[in-house]
């Protein structure tokens, strides 16, 4: 998908995507204007390849005044619990970015919640069911410009407004990930444990690299790493991946899985939106036969 598909795009990326049902996949796209403002919009698609994408930001309710939605916000996550679908995404504050949090069950009407973490923070998704009893996230604590660091952590809250039982889970490594990491789609739940897919960057002669890679954690301790790829899943080698806003990127933002079928939707280029597909046991195969040795995790 190209900026072609809104009439005010300079691009579009980094999305968020579910399959609501047969023949009904549901989204929310950043969207870079041509002001360059940076903005979400809804889109619908019966494939979750040719999509509708609706030409108006999407629009928050909200009867707090304190809860927040900038003119550059960007980067959505989407996960579904019961019937209800939670979208976090980052806001850019005046203290640097900030993660938003809303709900719908409909993908007409959103409901802001409160911000879930303090800034700055730049990534967040959200479980895909309670862990012991409670939400829980994965986040990635941040700054205000192109972060030196970034590490990936986990929280959980009993209500969506309180955070706490921070954990650590794992940073940056050697190679494609030495220079930060973080959450990509939402955790997907398998017998093997929870299959985290993840961005890491390094910096070359070339600027930033951001690739893809992927860790099995522990399904009743999701801190706790099983396995991680030392090896990246993917990389930028195709032209429009290599060239575009900002070249040299492929940010993962979201999954579907049917069956064995794994579908990797992610950001080119910061320009345009791309489609890996794999099979899921062959991922968690390589995750396991391509990882670090237990004491680098």
């Amino acid at each position: 998908m190209t900026a072609r598909a809104v009439p005010r795009a300079n691009s579009i990326h980094n999305p968020a995507i579910v399959r609501r049902g047969e023949g009904d996949y549901a989204g929310v796209f950043r969207v870079d204007e041509i002001d360059m403002s940076f903005t979400l919009h809804v889109g619908f698609s019966p494939d979750g390849i040719d999509w509708e994408i609706d030409p108006e930001p999407l629009l928050m309710e909200s009867g707090d005044p304190e809860v927040f939605v900038t003119e550059h916000s960007y980067d959505p996550r989407l996960t579904r619990l019961g019937d209800t679908y939670y979208l976090t995404w980052c806001n850019s504050s005046p203290h640097g970015p900030a993660i938003g949090l809303a709900t719908t069950e409909d993908f007409a009407t959103f409901t802001q919640q409160e911000n879930p973490l303090p800034p700055a923070n730049r990534n967040c998704v959200l479980f895909p069911r309670p862990i012991d009893g409670e939400f829980a996230v994965y986040h990635r604590p941040s700054d205000r410009g192109h972060t030196p660091f970034g590490d990936i952590f986990f929280a959980t809250s009993p209500d969506l407004v309180h955070w706490g039982r921070h954990r650590f889970v794992f940073g940056p490594a050697d190679g494609w990930q030495s220079l930060k990491v973080g959450p990509g789609p939402h955790p997907i739940e398998t017998d093997e444990g929870w299959l985290l897919i993840y961005h890491g960057v390094w910096r070359s002669c070339n600027g930033y690299l951001y690739s893809v890679g992927a860790a099995l954690l522990d399904l009743d301790e999701p801190w706790r790493v099983l396995h991680r790829t030392k090896d990246y899943l993917l990389a930028p080698t195709e032209p429009y991946e290599r060239m575009g806003d900002v070249p040299n990127v492929c940010f993962p933002s979201s999954a579907v899985v049917e069956g064995d079928d794994l579908r990797l939707y992610y950001g080119a280029a910061d320009t345009c939106v791309s489609l890996a597909q794999a099979k899921l046991s062959e991922v968690l195969d390589f995750v396991k036969t391509h990882s670090f040795e237990a004491s680098r995790y």
